[in-house]
């Protein structure tokens, strides 16, 4: 009696343990959830964009627990419709929580939403105000189309191998806009988005760590110390004829362009018509913070979920980042290097730093190249300069992507 007790509680506590996690955690899932913690120390201790990086990591770490089924989809089974006699799919289990809040991304939802309260929450004044800036952020998308070749040249490496669509969607990566790259690899590849959304994310929080040894390494002292002069004053009816225009202009010539570049200046015409109808400033405070900060959560998580250990610990997926993070090295190194001949050309009148902006990471690109600009000058102050090139790069990015999906989509 008292032996088939213990036997019992034996096969009770084996269970039990067989029903945790410790059981079930392969390496793969380890290895990722000690990657989001270092994440997480990045955001939270180095201060390296916490709003992106903090539910990035968390989902990651979330989507890497053992037994959970959090991305776990959605279970059917074929039944006998009770009335008809038909055969019909029935829902036998739901799927977890951050498989449905991951329809966003894979729907291409979020991304618009997110350029939409970016619109909104950024003065366009720079851009209007120092029209060669967009120059500057056609400079900066040298990495999408470097990135684009030589994804396709890596089909020469054993065991690599790229489509022209999968290329596509890697290069864009070098714009370090993840709305955007998340918008062009839900269409083009979408088997690749977990990789490609976690390094296009990545990449725009660790903006203050890529971008100065580069910028740093192409300029020198008296460059990144230059004063430039202030930008003259954009009025009103230029910051509302310009969204407008643009939606038009960019539309017509690039229609798949059109969801990221029509919400991205239809945030921004309710941003500066505020002044015009005050009761437009409902929409437009809505746009730039409810709004925005619940679909950062959501698509935070989204994309830090879809970091599977199992899916994201591959070859294919280990060059992907590097590729990424190529790309997004030679975005900046061309914006900067741009910004070298602007700087010849006008005399010394322009700082090579706002170059760096001209990537699609808003506001970050332009808060690193104050930072730079002032560890020159400390009375320097290039933010609202570096915000031209920094704005033409989020349209340039957009523009990129469209160009993109009409040639391969």
């Amino acid at each position: 009696m008292i032996g088939g007790i213990r036997v019992s509680l034996l096969d009770e506590l084996l269970n039990f343990y067989y029903s945790m996690g410790f059981a079930a955690i392969t390496w793969q899932q380890a290895v990722m959830l000690c990657l989001s913690c270092v994440l997480m120390y990045l955001a939270l201790k180095k201060g390296f964009e916490p709003l992106l990086l903090v539910p990035i990591a968390f989902g990651m770490l979330l989507a890497n627990l053992p037994v959970t089924g959090l991305m776990a989809g959605p279970v059917y089974e074929i039944a006998t419709d009770p009335v008809t006699g038909e055969h019909v799919h029935q829902m036998k289990q739901a799927g977890g929580v951050l498989y449905y809040m991951y329809q966003g991304v894979k729907l291409g939802i979020y991304p618009p939403l997110i350029f939409f309260g970016v619109g909104a929450m950024t003065d366009f004044g720079p851009l209007i105000a120092n029209p060669r800036s967009i120059l500057l952020g056609a400079a900066a998308q040298l990495g999408i189309f470097t990135t684009f070749i030589g994804a396709i040249l890596l089909n020469l490496v054993p065991g690599l191998s790229f489509t022209l669509q999968e290329a596509g969607s890697i290069g864009i990566i070098g714009g370090a806009d993840g709305p955007t790259a998340i918008y062009l690899t839900a269409k083009l590849a979408p088997h690749l988005l977990g990789p490609i959304a976690v390094a296009a994310y990545s990449y725009m929080a660790l903006v203050p760590l890529i971008q100065p040894p580069i910028m740093k390494a192409l300029t020198t002292p008296e460059e990144r110390a230059i004063v430039m002069e202030q930008l003259r004053p954009v009025s009103k009816i230029e910051k509302i004829v310009f969204p407008i225009l643009c939606t038009l202009v960019v539309s017509i010539i690039l229609p798949s362009a059109a969801a990221l570049i029509g919400l991205l200046m239809f945030g921004n015409l309710l941003r500066e018509a505020v002044d015009l109808q005050s009761v437009l400033n409902r929409l437009s405070k809505t746009a730039q913070n409810e709004l925005m900060n619940i679909v950062v959560i959501f698509l935070g998580v989204a994309v830090g979920a879809t970091a599977n250990g199992e899916i994201f610990l591959r070859a294919q997926t280990l060059a992907i980042i590097a590729l990424g993070l190529a790309a997004f090295s030679m975005g900046t190194a061309g914006g900067v290097i741009f910004g070298k001949i602007m700087c010849k050309m006008s005399g010394g009148k322009v700082n090579p730093l706002i170059g760096s902006a001209g990537v699609s990471a808003v506001p970050m690109a332009a808060r690193v190249s104050q930072k730079v600009g002032q560890e020159a000058n400390p009375s320097n102050y290039l933010l609202m300069h570096a915000m031209g090139p920094n704005v033409a790069g989020v349209i340039g990015s957009a523009v990129a992507a469209g160009v993109l999906l009409a040639m391969l989509g």
